[in-house]
Formats: C-alpha cells, structure tokens, sequence
C-alpha cells in the first residue's frame, strides 16, 4: 500500500523517451510522419505547404490562405462548413513567414470523411468574386484597427528592420495592398503553391494502413516536385528607430537581432542564457522591469526559427513616460549578463525550469509530433532535446556570461517602438 506519508523521491531527468513517427514517403520530396500511440479516439492531421508571406508578393499569401475554404463551383463556404460541423470536426489554416498550415481535428472515425471533404473545398477553391471582396472588406477594416495600435506599429517597423537585406522577409501590409488582388493572381499562387507545393503530411492518430494508403493516395498529386531553398543571409538593420503615434498613453519597444538556428554549435547555450534574461516569469527582464520599477504588466524574451536562420526578440508595452527608461533598463540587464557571473541559485533555477519545459513540451502524442516537427525542420533528429538537456545541466556561468559578449552586444542591435 502506498505510504501517503513520505513524499515520492525526487529523481533528475536524464533523457526523455521520444515517440519516433512512422516515415513513410509520398513523393521525391514530400513525406508523411505518423504517431499511432493515442490514448484516445482523437486525431489530428496536419498539411504543411510551403506557401508563407515571402512565397508570393504583397498579401497574396495570406488571402489564399484564408480563402481555401469559401467554396468551390459546387460548394458554398456555408455547406462546407456545415459538413465539418456536422462530423464533429475543427479546421484551422495558418500562415508564417515561410509555411502554411492547415489542420483538422475530428475522432478518429471521421478522420476520412473530413478529409475528404478539406481536400475537395481546397483543390477545387473557386475564388469566387463575392468572397473575396468580403474577405478583403473585412481584412482591410481589421488592419485599419490594427494601424491605431502602438505594438502593431512596432512589429511592422521591426520586421522591416530585422529582415532587412531581404525584401521579402522585410515586407509589410499596406491599406493599398487590399485594393489592388486580382483573382487571377490568387489562383496562380493557389496552383504553384497549394496544388503542388505540399511539404509534408504529419497525422497523430490510432489509424491503420488503409487510411494512411488514402491519404497518401490523396494529396501525392500536391507534392512539391523541387525544394525550395529559402534565405540563408538575413541581417538585421543596426540602430534606433521610432514610429510616431499622436496621443499613445503606451509605447511598444521590440529589441533583437538576427541569429541561429538548432543547427549552430551555440544555440542550446544561447536558449538558456534567454531563459535567464527573459524567457521565464521569474526572468530579469520581468523582476526588473515589471516587479521592481512597475513600468509594465509583462516584458519577455524569445528564439524565433526559420528554416535557414533565427532571430531573437524582447518585447513589451510600456507607458509612454517611461520609455526610454524602460530601454536603459533593458541595456542594464544585458550588459550585467556581460560583467557579472549568473549565481549558482539562479542558474540551478532556470536549468530545473528548462528540463521542466521539455518535459512539458513532450507530454502527449500531439506534442511529441510538434517536437519532431520543430527538429525535422532543421533536418535533425529527436536526440536535439536529449542534447539539450544534458547541456542545460552541465553549463557553467563563464559560459553564459561568454556567450552574452558574443552575441548580445548593444551596437548590434535593432531598436524599435512605437508611441
């Protein structure tokens, strides 16, 4: 019998036992990855296009993608969704800077059905005048809303600073921008990069061989038939910038610069010395910041990827006295981690967070997948997160300090807000 009075044992986390997908190929360049291990009836199936912002100009991209379920010639966008609703599904599509992703969750007895349906709404996507110009109507409004916001204004002008040696990674929306899709545009992206520019398939689900042979089957014609290589050389513009907004009582601040990606030799040391900076509710950027001088309700850090490169942001809103305080307070922070040795207390404290993150971020089938996706994407395999957490536990505060001289000098920085 189970002694309630002893607490269990406390056991530090070595490795974690990764759930390994199935591989199973559809084309030359095009694979479909598959965890059957599910507890439960649930599926999800995932179709990864690479059909982001920088494959196609202007907002093209984006309405596309936000049009692949508004009917085709024998279907309107209201009974396509009724079918879904009707099985019990959820669809959801979304767009990044380089990938699109268009997601179905439903049980596993409908998993076919829905896909079927999801495959014809988006091979057969007719563009039909009426919804476009509602989508674009409705676009427009919400990014004339989107203009009065201080933090909207300063992602904008970040992103064009931060990407700024190349212009379509730089690129943002304009009002004209909604003005000016021809429907004959939106269907040549729609056929060079949804009809044949399928990535891969993930699916996550307790499924046989004869659902996965339909799948395959299915979109094999959608396979991408050449691999697209996408910008390896993106700089970051160095400098101060601002974007004037009349009568902001806040002001938006986006801090970073272009780095790395899993691949570099130092990018698990650069996350963890993230972690100490920003990337935990117990960071210094938050216990400076937001507990000592009260300056904003929350400010973090973060390691964005793409395929070839990465880049690293520190994000917050803040009033609009306490600007430039609020910079000055960021620059302290940085260059203590420059000068200073993290203490052992702080550090023991962000590795026990860090390992607890992998741990958390692989609990379950549908993560396990997003883990083997997220390392996939670098052409590597699960043993990154094992790696990772060995290094996390062995990394010394010479070496944090070491890695915030390479890589987070100040004169290296792009420095945007807006208010």
């Amino acid at each position: 019998m189970l002694d309630r009075t002893k607490q269990p044992e406390i056991k530090e986390i070595e490795k974690v036992d990764f759930l390994k997908p199935k591989v199973l190929p559809i084309s030359e360049y095009t694979e479909l990855y598959h965890i059957s291990a599910v507890p439960n009836e649930t599926c999800r199936l995932d179709l990864h296009f690479q059909a982001g912002s920088v494959t196609g100009k202007g907002i093209i991209p984006g309405t596309v993608n936000g049009l692949l379920l508004s009917g085709t010639n024998e279907k309107s966008a209201i009974k396509i969704a009724s079918e879904i609703d009707a099985l019990g599904g959820f669809f959801n599509s979304s767009a990044s800077l380089e990938y699109a992703v268009l997601t179905i969750y439903c049980l596993r007895e409908n998993l076919i059905p829905l896909f079927d349906i999801v495959m014809d709404a988006i091979q057969n996507v007719a563009f039909h005048e009426k919804e476009v110009k509602e989508y674009l109507s409705d676009k427009k409004q919400r990014f004339k809303i989107n203009m009065g916001k201080v933090s909207f204004l300063a992602q904008m002008e970040y992103r064009k600073r931060i990407f700024s040696t190349h212009p379509d990674y730089a690129k943002t929306a304009s009002l004209e921008d909604y003005d000016n899709v021809s429907i004959e545009d939106l269907q040549a992206f729609h056929q060079k990069h949804y009809l044949k520019g399928l990535s891969h398939v993930s699916l996550v689900g307790d499924v046989g061989d004869q659902e996965l042979a339909h799948i395959i089957d299915a979109v094999k014609n959608m396979s991408r038939d050449q691999k697209i290589e996408f910008e390896k050389t993106i700089k970051n513009e160095r400098g101060v910038f601002h974007v004037k907004k009349e009568g902001a009582l806040q002001n938006a601040i986006r801090i970073g610069r272009t780095i790395f990606t899993k691949k570099h030799k130092d990018f698990i040391d650069f996350t963890i010395l993230n972690t100490v900076l920003g990337d935990y509710f117990g960071s210094r950027l938050m216990s400076n910041i937001r507990e000592d001088k009260g300056y904003t309700y929350g400010i973090g850090s973060f390691v964005m990827e793409l395929k070839n490169t990465g880049y690293f942001t520190i994000g917050t809103e803040v009033r609009a006295d306490v600007k430039d305080a609020t910079i000055k307070e960021i620059k302290k922070e940085i260059e203590r981690l420059q000068i200073e040795l993290v203490s052992k207390e702080e550090l023991d404290l962000v590795k026990n967070y860090i390992v607890g993150q992998v741990l958390k971020d692989s609990d379950g089938p549908f993560s396990q997948m997003d883990a083997f996706l997220n390392v996939r994407l670098q052409d590597m395999d699960l043993d990154f997160y094992n790696k990772a957490i060995q290094r996390t536990k062995e990394i010394k505060p010479e070496k944090i300090q070491e890695v915030a001289r390479k890589y987070l000098n100040w004169e290296e920085m792009t420095i945007v807000s807006a208010g």
